[in-house]
């Protein structure tokens, strides 16, 4: 479909450094977001984000995943941030990969949704949808590890989509 093919707006690519965050901040003229994100996997990191620098309790988030074997949800409500994937789930040296969907982001009349689909090979898949509760439209998009550094492998990149 012509014209609504994801445009690179930013990428940021870690390797070896003792990186806190990412953030996302010059984005403009699009209908949605994308954010994918591939990082390599060991314990203590558990990635997440936070729009607009919004520390408060406006994020909810419900999740479901799997193993292959078994399947359970989650639920947050009043957080201070979204998740990218669940924190019990571990791939300790494997490569995880994630796609953040940001819809309507600019609309400054509806709360902003986000819907998430994370996995690592052979490990586990989860996907789940997330509310930001604010009609301010997104300006900032910061990932970042609630526990330590971002990993020292990760690559995080930016697309705008445009509507026709």
């Amino acid at each position: 479909m012509a014209g609504n093919a994801y445009t690179p707006i930013a990428t940021y690519t870690i390797s070896g450094t003792s990186t806190t965050d990412v953030t996302f901040n010059s984005f403009s003229g699009y209908t949605d977001l994308v954010l994918i994100a591939t990082w390599s996997y060991a314990s203590n990191y558990v990635l997440n984000i936070q729009v607009n620098a919004d520390t408060g309790a406006n994020y909810s988030q419900t999740a479901l995943y799997g193993n292959g074997t078994s399947a359970a949800s989650a639920r947050e409500t009043s957080a201070t941030k979204w998740f990218l994937q669940d924190n019990y789930i571990t791939n300790a040296g494997g490569k995880t990969m994630s796609i953040v969907h940001f819809m309507n982001y600019a609309n400054t009349t509806t709360y902003k949704t986000m819907l998430e689909r994370s996995g690592a090979a052979s490990t586990y898949v989860t996907s789940s949808v997330g509310l930001w509760r604010s009609t301010s439209a997104i300006t900032s998009i910061k990932v970042f590890n609630s526990v330590t550094n971002l990993p020292d492998t990760a690559t995080f990149t930016l697309y705008g989509i445009k509507g026709k």
